[in-house]
């Protein structure tokens, strides 16, 4: 499958409508964008399945705004309209190929459960005594 071109106008409905999308940040003067480039296209390829998206930072600023990319390539997964993996740099064709396993293995109601639980730790306000630490870390 090819890659599809991801703009401000049609990123919501590509994430919401594919189960599992990964996303290369880059841009046409990054080497390091390029020297990923055909590594990208070669596992798109090989996962048919999967949507492998672009978004070109250059061309589309306020999407790579919006997802505070300060440093590219930057590859980003998208599973269940969950991101659970963004990270910059260029990644070997073995990294990638395992990074899409790991993916592939996640449980997301897991997933989706610890997010909601860390959600809720927030929104308590941290609610535990101010000077506990967590177990196993040095006192200051």
């Amino acid at each position: 499958m090819a890659t599809v071109e991801l703009t401000k106008e049609n990123f919501d409905q590509t994430v919401s409508e594919n189960p599992f999308v990964l996303i290369d940040f880059w841009a046409g003067w990054c080497r390091p964008c390029l020297q990923f480039a055909p590594v990208y296209e070669k596992a798109s390829e090989a996962h048919p399945d999967l949507v492998f998206a672009k978004v070109d930072t250059e061309a589309q600023q306020e999407l790579a705004s919006a997802f505070q990319i300060t440093s590219i390539p930057t590859l980003m997964i998208v599973r269940d309209q969950v991101a659970i993996f963004a990270q910059p740099g260029a990644l070997p064709e073995p990294a990638l190929t395992d990074l899409i396993g790991q993916a592939r293995a996640l449980d997301m109601d897991e997933v989706r459960a610890k997010i909601a639980a860390e959600q809720k730790g927030a929104q308590d306000g941290g609610a535990q005594d101010p000077g506990a630490r967590e177990p196993g870390t040095p006192e200051a």
